[in-house]
């Protein structure tokens, strides 16, 4: 699952012309697939929700049942710096 996750934001990111906007589906890909991996059922990634008390989360991760589980704030991978 990481390796997959990995290899997209790779395969996106070699392109040179990317913003974070176009990352968030390969994220909420990865949040899905884990949620899934760990037994999680009815979890739901919804991409730039509505502004909440928190601000502007890029994610909103939650149970179905209008219980949020989290936020998650997206940033552009950065190459490693030496």
């Amino acid at each position: 699952m990481l390796r997959t996750y990995l290899k997209s934001v790779s395969d996106v990111g070699s392109r040179g012309d990317a913003r974070e906007e176009i990352y968030y589906s390969t994220l909420a890909g990865l949040l899905n697939a884990y949620a899934e991996s760990v037994g999680k059922k009815g979890i739901h990634v919804r991409t730039l929700p509505k502004k909440t008390e928190a601000g502007n989360p890029d994610f909103r991760i939650w149970d179905g049942q209008l219980h949020i589980v989290g936020y998650v704030e997206a940033k552009l991978p950065a190459a490693a710096q030496p």
